[in-house]
């Protein structure tokens, strides 16, 4: 019985000095010196614009709420005095009072669940010059999306997109 839970606390300490290592040298595991690469800024022409609206559908999940119940139980306490043959144990008992709480079921509640995001895209044509990448499409931001539906057909578009090259 002492042999697990000794292991038990070896383990546990392990865990937290890996997780004290991880914290020290930048949070997640990742390589602090290399940052992710953010997209780098593109120039093409106007090709087309496509807004993809937000979708969302009713939907119910377990209501939680947390119950506690009081109890009381009965604790032993114990006092010795003297040494030898003239030792004493006196005993005692006092009632502590406590709190059971758990986590219950109590019905459904009904929220919004996101189907698919809103998404702001825009084709271009010679992207960064090249006149053989055409209809490549990018996902943008807004602002963006709003400076490129206002531009002309076939106007010189610069941004920075959201995420290069998804489709949309």
């Amino acid at each position: 019985m002492f042999a697990n839970r000794l292991k038990a606390a070896g383990v546990t300490a392990g865990v937290a000095v890996l997780l004290g290592a991880l914290a020290a040298c930048g949070g997640h595991g990742g390589d602090a010196a290399s940052p992710s690469p953010s997209p780098s800024p593109v120039h093409g022409i106007k090709d087309t614009v496509s807004h993809i609206t937000r979708t969302t559908t009713r939907a119910t999940r377990p209501h939680l709420v947390r119950t506690c119940t009081p109890g009381t139980r009965q604790v032993r306490h114990t006092s010795r005095t003297g040494s030898g043959s003239h030792r004493h144990t006196r005993t005692w008992y006092t009632s502590e009072h406590y709190q059971n709480c758990r986590t219950v079921r109590s019905g459904t509640e009904t929220y919004r669940k996101e189907l698919r995001p809103e998404r702001w895209c825009v084709r271009l044509d010679a992207v960064d010059g090249d006149r053989k990448r055409n209809d490549v499409w990018y996902r943008v931001d807004q602002v963006d999306y709003d400076r490129a539906q206002a531009a002309g057909d076939h106007a010189r578009l610069d941004f920075v997109p959201v995420v290069p090259d998804t489709g949309c």
